[in-house]
């Protein structure tokens, strides 16, 4: 079988065609040869404007996200940490993107913003302090496992964790995890102890790693007379023994025992929150579980009154957590059943930067110090005031001199004593005039007895006396503000009997200040800031009206909104249900 192939013919060509052809060949490579220069220079510029771009790209999507986080770092939230964090993952992702454009490569990472360098120092704070407080149990020879303790420092949510949960509920009342019994000195040992788990009741088959075991009382003699147990055994059953009765006892040693391991609870706590700031809830960090730690440690001393070293120790806790208004959440939540636990709240919150309610918090502070008609010795209150600084104690001595909680005598006299504890001589004399006090002081001492005359049912004519007098007396913007916040405070009942006396003279003439005052009330009651004040009293109005139409409270109340504001009282009658005449 043939195979077909195709043959091909090249014809040379002649020299008279290579001639004739030799020019336009050459110009026609010198036409693509300066095309191609020309084309290598716009693509070089077209590299360099791009490399621009994204140079500037960078660095203006840089800027903008660094100040968008120091915008955010500012405001009052809770998730700051989240949102800079995506903040800063969004510009890597951005800069990576952008890099890999131009240079195929990935950018330097551009420079953290302080709030996350903040974040991550206290961190590094917090894992230092947690090895701190561990080794200190450890040192203390707590009731504590040291290997549980020492695990802590690799990783700290073992502090959770089911056996250190049991083995933390054994430490604060003084128990010990069956478990570890059964691990440590085998089943033989648990005739030693008590079972504090098993009730025939409420817990007749509790798991048997649930079970928390006490010693028994007489367990020196039970040990003393056993002969079943290795030596080695029983020198730790009487080693156990030991510490156990020292976490409990009131002993400088049992004390710092128990400090320590607050202290450990703390930073562990406020660590855990750090990490996982996006699933964590702060309401519960910061006003439920780190005021609680604070306030065991704070009434760990020799005492019930606050101690230095012990306040000291708790203002290093709180100087860990970043936000200022989490750690003023957790120093308003120490000591809400009060006693001791919040005479520490109010020397805590005095030694902190002075604040817009500082005079407010001076007056409940003396409140709390001072029962009604029975002042404290002099002493408690040097001791106390020793705490906080020389500004602080003036202040409070200049509230205690004013103060309504005693006789007026009492008051000076305590006050007298108190400043020459502290080399302050005469200074009743000093301060007798309303002058001595600041502005502020002056008037929230005031508003608290009002405040006093309507949570004591006070006749409503009387309240509403002490409300023109005062406002009489000092009338401004603050004033008015305060009158009227402590106003809102009162049952709706009451608000509508006082406003009802308010521009009523002894004699029975109107007030001239009456009515300023009342366009002022009037205007706040219908403000949407206030709504919930004004639907209190659209519902008192509206069940007075359906109880008895001509009551005279609710013609008087309606009258007098009438006199000052047309507007507002028509709105207030349509919504009680009241009809309205032309007019």
């Amino acid at each position: 079988m043939m195979t077909e192939t195709d043959t091909l013919i090249i014809t040379k060509a002649s020299l008279e065609e290579i001639q004739l052809g030799w020019n336009e060949l050459k110009l026609r490579l010198g036409q693509l040869e300066a095309e191609r220069t020309v084309q290598a220079t716009e693509i070089k510029n077209l590299r360099t404007l791009l490399d621009t771009v994204v140079a500037h790209r960078q660095k203006s999507h840089n800027e903008l996200v660094m100040m968008l986080t120091n915008l955010v770092s500012k405001l009052n939230i809770n998730d700051v940490g989240v949102i800079v964090s995506r903040l800063m993952e969004h510009t890597n992702n951005v800069n990576n993107f952008l890099s890999a454009i131009v240079k195929d490569g990935i950018e330097a990472p551009v420079e953290q913003p302080q709030v996350l360098k903040t974040l991550e120092q206290t961190k590094r704070d917090l894992a230092t302090a947690t090895q701190a407080a561990a080794a200190k149990l450890i040192q203390l020879s707590s009731p504590l496992e040291p290997a549980m303790l020492s695990s802590l420092e690799g990783d700290p949510e073992l502090f959770f964790k089911p056996p250190f949960a049991r083995a933390r509920r054994g430490f604060i009342k003084t128990q010990i995890p069956r478990e570890r019994v059964v691990r440590e000195f085998g089943e033989s040992a648990l005739p030693f102890f008590a079972d504090m788990t098993t009730d025939a009741k409420l817990n007749p088959h509790p798991k048997p790693d649930e079970i928390m075991l006490g010693f028994r009382r007489e367990f020196p003699e039970l040990i003393a007379q056993d002969t079943t147990l290795p030596e080695e055994k029983r020198r730790g059953l009487n080693l156990l023994f030991e510490q156990v009765q020292t976490s409990r006892a009131a002993t400088p040693d049992g004390r710092a025992q128990r400090n320590a391991f607050q202290s450990l609870s703390f930073v562990v706590e406020l660590r855990h929150y750090y990490d996982n700031q996006a699933t964590e809830a702060p309401d519960v960090a910061f006003a439920q579980r780190l005021p609680s730690i604070l306030e065991y440690l704070v009434q760990g001393g020799t005492s019930d009154l606050p101690e230095e070293a012990l306040i000291r120790e708790t203002e290093q806790l709180l100087g860990m957590v970043i936000n200022p208004d989490h750690r003023q959440m957790v120093v308003n939540n120490v000591g809400k059943g009060g006693g001791p636990g919040a005479t520490s709240r109010f020397v805590l919150r005095l030694r902190m930067p002075k604040t817009s309610d500082f005079d407010q918090t001076i007056v409940d502070f003396i409140r709390h110090l001072i029962p009604p008609l029975n002042a404290p010795p002099v002493a408690t209150f040097v001791q106390i005031l020793r705490l906080v600084s020389p500004e602080m104690q003036m202040a409070t001595i200049k509230a205690i001199l004013h103060t309504d909680r005693i006789r007026r005598s009492e008051a000076e006299e305590l006050g007298e004593k108190i400043g020459e504890a502290f080399g302050l001589k005469g200074l009743a004399d000093q301060l007798r005039a309303d002058q001595g006090l600041s502005p502020e002081l002056e008037r929230q001492l005031a508003w608290v007895k009002i405040k006093q005359m309507i949570s004591s049912r006070n006749d409503p004519g009387m309240v509403a006396a002490a409300f023109r007098d005062r406002l009489t007396l000092k009338y401004d913007g603050d004033e008015l503000r305060q009158s009227w916040v402590t106003l809102t405070e009162a049952d709706p009942m009451s608000l509508i009997r006082i406003f009802c006396h308010l521009p009523y003279l002894p004699d029975g003439a109107t007030a001239s200040i009456a009515r300023p005052i009342m366009e002022t009330y009037v205007t706040r009651l219908t403000h949407e800031k206030y709504a919930s004040t004004y639907n209190k009293i659209v519902n008192s109005l509206r069940n007075m009206y359906q109880a008895k139409p001509d009551s005279p409270t609710l013609q008087s109340f309606l009258a007098l909104v009438r006199w000052v504001d047309a507007t507002a009282a028509g709105k207030i009658c349509t919504q009680v249900g009241i009809p309205t005449h032309p007019g």
